[in-house]
């Protein structure tokens, strides 16, 4: 009898699952179609973006054709508009606030990978997580009340005595508002971000990596910079240049700090402008067509470099993902 029981139900069992089997094919693939609409909002958004700043930019190119990224004259009484100074001023202060934050941000994830002890990781991590969630406002705001006038008080008097023969160190302060100024504030401002992702790039690293040095006789030293750092070297590349994707496109705290002088000096006391800045400080007084055109070519222009960055971005976080996992 049990037996007989059990070939009986046997064939229902099956039948039920045949019955749920198109069921369940159908939720799938509602589910997945579901997901690709989501995503294909976010390519769509972005289309529309570059449609829309490209529209507005039609007039501006038509007129100026690519003497507009050439030119340095910036006159909106005379019609005449080069956005130079401005491509100048953002990839100035990106580079430098780059090259202020990277170091500071790969050192701070390789003690919190390599050398924190567990019960101080967790709240550095927490403060990191913190800073990148402060507006960009408020950071302008400390920059003008506290950073300035430490700059114009002690660090450009100190610079301008022992390193003034160099043209980017020469020349006066205009009340600490300058490029240095903005390239400092973009270096608080891109820290968390290389940080948090340097920091899962230097965690990716296989155990096995630090085990073998350690097993020829490495210190603690050589192993985290042949072992972990020349192994996740490239990942820390592209956590640079997300960074540099995020310093390009920093709006508020720059334009507080940077004194938007719509020139080109090779001091970086001096003030000057970014593509950001521009549109921020001065989108408000375009009273005629050709004036906002232009404001909106400048933004085009800094959408395309901002896609162009980040791009780079992935794909080198990519293959160096991929590379890590050849390796691994």
């Amino acid at each position: 009898m049990p037996t007989a029981t059990t070939t009986m139900e046997a064939p229902t069992t099956a039948t039920a699952a045949q019955r749920m089997r198109p069921v369940s094919r159908a939720s799938e693939f509602a589910f997945r179609g579901l997901c690709l609409a989501m995503a294909s909002v976010v390519l769509v958004l972005v289309l529309i973006v570059g449609y829309q700043l490209w529209r507005g930019a039609g007039h501006t190119f038509h007129r100026f054709g690519l003497s507009f990224l050439t030119k340095s004259d910036w006159d909106p009484n005379a019609n005449s508009f080069g956005a130079l100074p401005f491509i100048y001023g953002t990839l100035v202060t990106s580079l430098l606030g780059l090259l202020i934050a990277t170091p500071l941000a790969v050192a701070t994830a390789v003690f919190l990978t390599e050398l924190a002890p567990n019960w101080l990781r967790q709240p550095l991590i927490f403060l990191i997580e913190m800073l990148a969630a402060i507006p960009s406002v408020i950071l302008g705001l400390w920059a003008i009340f506290v950073l300035l006038p430490v700059l114009n008080e002690h660090v450009f008097p100190f610079l301008q005595k022992t390193v003034g023969f160099l043209p980017i160190f020469s020349g006066t302060s205009f009340g600490g508002y300058s490029v240095l100024a903005a390239s400092l504030i973009i270096a608080v401002m891109v820290l968390p971000i290389i940080t948090s992702v340097s920091r899962e790039i230097l965690r990716s690293v296989p155990d096995l990596q630090r085990e073998a040095a350690y097993g020829l006789g490495a210190t603690r030293w050589e192993v985290t910079r042949i072992a972990v750092l020349s192994y996740a070297k490239k990942g820390i590349f592209g956590a640079m240049i997300l960074g540099l994707g995020r310093a390009l496109g920093e709006t508020m705290a720059v334009t507080m700090v940077i004194g938007n002088a719509n020139e080109i000096k090779s001091s970086l006391f001096a003030p000057g402008n970014t593509l950001a800045s521009v549109i921020a400080s001065q989108f408000n007084e375009a009273a005629d067509d050709s004036y906002r055109d232009a404001l909106i070519a400048v933004g085009l222009v800094l959408f395309g470099i901002t896609l162009i960055v980040n791009l780079c971005a992935r794909l080198l976080l990519k293959f160096g993902t991929a590379d890590a996992g050849a390796v691994h």
